[in-house]
């Protein structure tokens, strides 16, 4: 990118986060939510608040990292439905195409909020998060260095989870883009009818679920790459199960890239045309 091209880029995705703050906003009221949840738990239950020392599946710092990350999906998937289409609803993009900025990089600033932009807002927050349940231990005595060397080894291992998911996604973003592009009404309807019509389809006429497994593979296979599926659940190690050669080997990552730039070179031809 020329000096110019970034900063339209820039200045762009500077937009975006203005018009949607939900973003993160939404992220925070999750993260706050956790904090009060587990802060009332405590009180009520009147439990020791050393548990919060175990990095393991159900502990505290787990369930935050989950839900943040959950909540990162959905907000993406909500934020590319309404991307293209918002603009012409309220008929914002006759200003935003008087300006010099072109309808590929207006697109490519859009897929970058699911791709780049919120998984980062979402680990930021998740790291915040677990340096209040931290403090909290360390108020309740039960503060340990052990903890400290694992989390960071966990905030390692969900930084390396956020990218895999936001590559094995991208496909997913791009259709989304793309409809929010192309329809002028009901544009869930519009995401979600074409797939459901080809599974049952299939299922009426070859009586397979072919298509519906390859949908359950594009939305969770992420995890099934990118991570040993053989390996404990609660390990002392979490950097032991992240597999990046398996991940980046895998023929459904690159293929699904290449979709997703077939998307996203659509929504932005639909978007000029439009």
């Amino acid at each position: 990118m020329t000096s110019l091209t970034s900063r339209q880029f820039y200045w762009s995705i500077r937009r975006e986060l203005w018009e949607n703050r939900y973003l993160f906003l939404a992220p925070l009221a999750v993260a706050a939510a956790i904090l009060a949840g587990y802060l009332i738990n405590a009180f009520t239950s009147r439990v020791s608040m050393l548990v919060v020392g175990s990095v393991g599946i159900g502990s505290p710092y787990a369930m935050a990292g989950g839900l943040l990350i959950c909540t990162g999906c959905m907000i993406g998937a909500y934020y590319c439905v309404d991307a293209l289409y918002g603009e012409r609803r309220d008929r914002a993009i006759l200003f935003w195409k008087s300006l010099p900025v072109s309808d590929r990089l207006t697109v490519l600033s859009k897929a970058s909020i699911p791709l780049i932009v919120l998984p980062a807002i979402v680990f930021v927050i998740m790291i915040a998060t677990h340096l209040a349940l931290l403090a909290l231990e360390a108020a309740s005595g039960g503060f340990a260095r052990l903890h400290v060397l694992l989390l960071v080894k966990v905030w390692i291992a969900v930084l390396y989870g956020l990218a895999a998911i936001a590559l094995w996604h991208a496909p997913i973003f791009g259709w989304l883009l793309l409809v929010s592009a192309w329809a002028r009404r009901s544009v869930l309807l519009w995401v979600l009818l074409p797939p459901i019509a080809i599974g049952i389809l299939e299922r009426i006429v070859f009586n397979t679920a072919h298509f519906a497994q390859f949908l359950q593979y594009r939305c969770l296979g992420w995890f099934t790459e990118a991570f040993n599926q053989r390996g404990p659940c609660c390990v002392p190690d979490p950097l032991k199960i992240l597999t990046p050669a398996r991940f980046f080997a895998s023929p459904g990552l690159w293929f699904g890239l290449a979709a997703a730039v077939i998307f996203l070179a659509g929504a932005a031809r639909l978007r000029r045309s439009r």
